[in-house]
């Protein structure tokens, strides 16, 4: 009878590193049903919470980023980084894994590290078209990385460079309903063009801002418009809404609990370029408007927008711009049809599909040669 597998996937902060961590778990698990799987992630990082919810075990390590703004704060760090690199010796040793995942983020430096050093085969997945500085380290010591844009060779070692895509939130993929049931399912009018913004759970303050500035050009426009305004913005968009008139055709929340009715009832969608949205955009063909952040390590986001912009795949604003072009931009875009039928359709040849589960293969693939 063959050995029940055991894997460790490691790393996290932000949903972009989280979503597919946990998406590659579950594909793992409906190849082998047995398989044990343990997460190893950052103390006080979103992992601690999320992947318990998804259903798996977790391990937090104290492990941090370098402070470049007080150098001074950097010895604690280097404690942090030592004890990390030592804890995650001890948890290898107990659950003896087969085969290590990385997938970006500060836990998966000391855990693939020692799993590496241990003759544990590693496998990397780089959600980004520009390389964290993490996965371009751990890069020389991996069996496998897995890539989810073309021109990685600059990063990594060509020969052991695949293209798989990111996976994605599952859900987003199999929603039933028609546009217009997901429009009437979230109070939108399915008869008129529907703009969907979204600046992630925590939202995005320039394109907060760019909608606030001009609201008057929102109650002309014969649009609906759904707002992810995020939690820490909410109340004051609340207060300052309720400081002029209603806006009948716009609806403010600061989270959507159906991303999947959203997406399907959109026309077109503002956001910012995180790997994981740009994922979900193109396996789903959506006309999409990218902002990228740009309090983001390595200004990756503006590199993941190019990588379809330079396609005539999505179209580009500037965060510094926004305020002034990106509401006039999207009306524009939005009552164009031809337009957006193109970037539907360019959008659309650069999904890959079933990520997660080839990405899980690749895995198994791994655990199984040195067993």
């Amino acid at each position: 009878m063959r050995e029940k597998l055991r894997i460790i996937i490691s790393g996290g902060g932000t949903g972009g590193h989280i979503f597919p961590a946990i998406a590659i778990a579950n594909a793992i698990k409906n190849f082998e049903p047995d398989a044990d799987i343990l997460f190893v992630g950052a103390e006080g990082r979103m992992e601690m919470e999320r992947v318990p919810a998804a259903g798996y075990p977790i391990k937090g390590l104290p492990i941090c980023g370098f402070d470049r703004k007080n150098l001074l704060r950097n010895f604690s760090v280097l404690w942090k980084i030592w004890k990390s690199q030592r804890m995650a010796k001890g948890i290898i040793k107990e659950f003896k894994p087969m085969a290590a995942v990385g997938v970006g983020g500060y836990a998966s430096g000391p855990t693939l590290n020692q799993c590496a050093s241990m003759g544990v085969p590693c496998l990397i997945q780089e959600q980004n078209s520009y390389a964290g500085v993490t996965n371009k380290l751990l890069a020389k010591k991996a069996k496998k990385i897995c890539v989810a844009y073309d021109g990685m060779e600059k990063f990594f070692p060509a020969e052991r460079i695949e293209n798989l895509g990111n996976p994605v939130r599952q859900a987003l993929l199999e929603t039933k309903l028609s546009r217009e049931e997901a429009a009437t399912k979230l109070g939108l009018d399915p008869k008129k063009p529907i703009l969907l913004i979204v600046g992630g759970s925590l939202g995005a303050l320039t394109l907060n801002e760019s909608v606030l500035q001009h609201l008057d050009m929102v109650e002309e426009a014969n649009v609906d418009i759904l707002w992810q305004t995020g939690k820490y913005y909410i109340e004051s968009i609340r207060q300052q809404l309720s400081q002029r008139k209603p806006i009948a055709n716009l609806k403010a929340t600061d989270f959507i609990s159906d991303m999947g009715a959203a997406y399907r009832a959109a026309d077109l969608v503002i956001g910012r370029a995180g790997a994981s949205s740009i994922s979900e955009f193109c396996l789903l063909g959506k006309p999409v408007i990218l902002v990228p952040s740009p309090n983001v390590a390595e200004n990756h986001q503006y590199h993941n927008a190019m990588a379809l912009v330079n396609k005539d795949a999505a179209i580009y604003v500037a965060d510094a711009e926004a305020r002034g072009k990106l509401l006039r931009t999207a009306l524009d875009t939005i009552s164009d049809k031809q337009q957006l039928q193109s970037l539907s359709a360019n959008i659309l040849k650069l999904a890959k599909h079933n990520s997660a589960e080839e990405i899980a293969k690749r895995v198994i693939e791994l655990a199984r040669q040195q067993h």
